[in-house]
């Protein structure tokens, strides 16, 4: 099979599409014939050398598909071969094939394409895990993200309006939050020129943040925050410490969530993404969320879909197509 890895970290000309073995499902995986694979912010820092893969994980980089069952391991029912999914993914998605835990695929929403279905299990699934179970979400509270235009950003805009919520986003430009804007987004901040704790606190505060930047973001995110209010971080973009008053923390009643995502085990994954598809499919099947799709990029082409990646200009989801 093609399958992209690199000999060293570095920028995105390191970046490599290599023939491998093809991999054998395992009991209780399925084997998928990809069609196309999501980009995520955590496949750029592994190509850095800044992420640390799960123990076992394979070094081929991608953590979410989408494509064709096209092989079973012993005890696994409920799919058939030629079925149309999607997969979570520790590693392994930038390649022709991948097996995956069966309970970490889903059947594609109905009206979606292969192609842009690629860009939802990671997303959805980091969405539903951290904003509804951790941070225990309830119809009618204000979810701050950072980020607006990103594919969580562009994602969770919806997501959270579809779910009764307000929602407010930090953008670095007038267009980007104008994106937002134009995706549900009721309260916008530029973090270049506005204080985005000055903002929310002079609306009510935010319930839920929802924190890629973590660090030099931890004070202000605190001021953020209504009472009995939650920070989930979810990425370091700004460092990985922070200084905490707590004080300020007992006074709200507030808590502080740090989680990941990728190396959970898998029957954790399998309950986020049962529950992924209970909320969030009905929503992408009726309209209430449409998936944002930037670029798409063959996978051959990996290394200028990762250039433009750490651009920044992308709004939505980066696609890698993994049939050319």
């Amino acid at each position: 099979m093609r399958a992209v890895r690199f000999r060293f970290p570095g920028g995105p000309e390191t970046l490599r599409v290599e023939e491998l073995d093809d991999p054998v499902p395992g009991a209780g995986d399925v084997l998928i014939d990809v069609a196309a694979a999501g980009l995520n912010r955590a496949d750029a820092l592994q190509r850095r050398g800044r992420y640390n893969l799960p123990p076992g994980a394979s070094d081929i980089f991608g953590m979410e598909v989408s494509g064709r069952i096209a092989g079973l391991g012993p005890d696994v029912t409920g799919f058939r071969i030629g079925d149309e999914v999607v997969a979570l993914l520790a590693s392994g998605g930038y390649a022709s094939l991948v097996a995956v835990p069966a309970g970490q695929v889903l059947p594609v929403p109905s009206g979606i394409g292969l192609l842009e279905a690629a860009g939802i299990p990671e997303v959805a699934a980091t969405l539903v895990s951290n904003v509804v179970m951790t941070g225990s979400f309830r119809e009618g509270e204000t979810v701050l993200i950072h980020g607006a235009t990103g594919g969580i950003g562009t994602f969770g805009i919806q997501l959270v309006k579809a779910l009764g919520g307000r929602v407010a986003v930090t953008a670095s430009t007038s267009e980007k939050l104008a994106a937002a804007r134009a995706l549900g987004a009721d309260v916008v901040i530029n973090y270049t020129s506005e204080n985005f704790a000055e903002v929310l606190d002079g609306i009510g505060g935010a319930d839920i943040v929802l924190d890629t930047v973590a660090g030099p973001y931890l004070d202000r995110n605190l001021r953020a925050l209504a009472p009995f209010g939650r920070i989930v971080t979810i990425g370091m973009q700004g460092g990985a410490e922070g200084t905490l008053d707590f004080a300020k923390l007992m006074k709200k009643k507030a808590s502080v969530h740090g989680t990941l995502l990728r190396d959970r085990p898998p029957w954790q994954k399998a309950e986020i993404m049962n529950r992924t598809r209970d909320l969030v499919w009905p929503l992408i099947e009726t309209g209430a969320i449409t998936i944002t799709t930037d670029t798409v990029f063959a996978l051959s082409d990996v290394a200028s879909a990762h250039a433009y990646f750490d651009s920044g200009n992308h709004v939505g989801k980066m696609i890698l197509d993994c049939s050319r």
